[in-house]
């Protein structure tokens, strides 16, 4: 028997009507259907006039890493295994990437049925620059751990795209202002392609306040990368050795500033303690 085939669905971020043709083939003649929230998956089938056929098997967070085995041996039985998530593309801030890793492991073919994608249709409607991004994710939920996440991405220069829970939007946004600055442009994308969909462009600053009473639904945040060269280590060691002769340490001090340009920590370290002895 030869073996089967792994297909990544991609699924409507919204609007049902987005889903893509292959889609609805793909569910009715899969051998497994993996679902992240398998409730979902059978209301898009009763929107997509779908009947399937498979097996339908729940497949998240919580279960990706002991259910991938089973499902790459099914695989290797014959098995054509659709992955589904609630919205987009799975293993892209979804379940998946451990299956995808485990399928290439074993010899299995792996596909995908292109479709709807928040990131792409963030960035594209942002009005911010599309030529070069990065996709961030979902930033850390501790606000220390934010932060430093962020002040590595304050000399980014390439577009960034987040994604966030609307209860921690305002606080996101804030970190956002105070390690970019609060009038780095940005959008906030929320509900795309939905009824009550809305992309609301401006400074950090601004949408950080605005979102304190506005942040409902499905979020994803475009940011504009830093513009300007970035800084050396002959631009920013004065201020190192400035603020260690008012009493800063300089360990802690060659830290916050290779965080929040990208510099090396150890070779400001060393550039500064160099100066010193001169």
């Amino acid at each position: 028997m030869s073996a089967g085939v792994l297909v990544l669905a991609a699924t409507p971020i919204g609007d049902p009507r987005d889903a893509p043709p292959r889609l609805r083939d793909e569910l009715a003649t899969a051998d497994v259907v993996a679902a992240e929230d398998t409730r979902r998956l059978r209301r898009l089938c009763g929107e997509l006039g779908v009947e399937l056929s498979g097996r339908v098997v729940s497949f998240h967070e919580h279960n990706e890493s002991g259910r991938s085995g089973d499902l790459v041996e099914a695989m290797l039985g014959g098995a054509r295994v659709v992955v589904v998530t609630d919205a987009g593309m799975p293993s892209v801030s979804d379940p998946g990437y451990r299956l995808v890793a485990a399928a290439v492991a074993a010899g299995v073919r792996v596909t995908s049925v292109p479709g709807p994608s928040a990131v792409l249709t963030a960035l594209a409607v942002s009005g911010l620059p599309v030529d070069r991004f990065c996709f961030e994710g979902f930033l850390p939920r501790k606000e220390g751990e934010r932060e430093r996440a962020l002040a590595a991405l304050a000399a980014e220069p390439r577009t960034m795209v987040f994604f966030e829970a609307p209860h921690r939007l305002a606080r996101a946004l804030a970190s956002m202002a105070s390690a970019f600055g609060p009038e780095r442009p940005a959008a906030v994308c929320r509900e795309l392609t939905k009824t009550y969909e809305e992309v609301r462009r401006g400074p950090l600053a601004e949408l950080a306040a605005w979102a304190e009473e506005h942040a409902r639904g499905e979020i994803t945040v475009v940011v504009a990368g830093a513009t300007g060269p970035a800084a050396g280590l002959d631009d920013v060691l004065p201020e190192v050795l400035s603020r260690t002769a008012a009493g800063e340490r300089l360990k802690d001090v060659c830290a916050e500033v290779a965080s929040a340009t990208g510099l090396s920590k150890k070779a400001l370290y060393d550039a500064a303690v160099a100066a010193r002895r001169a």
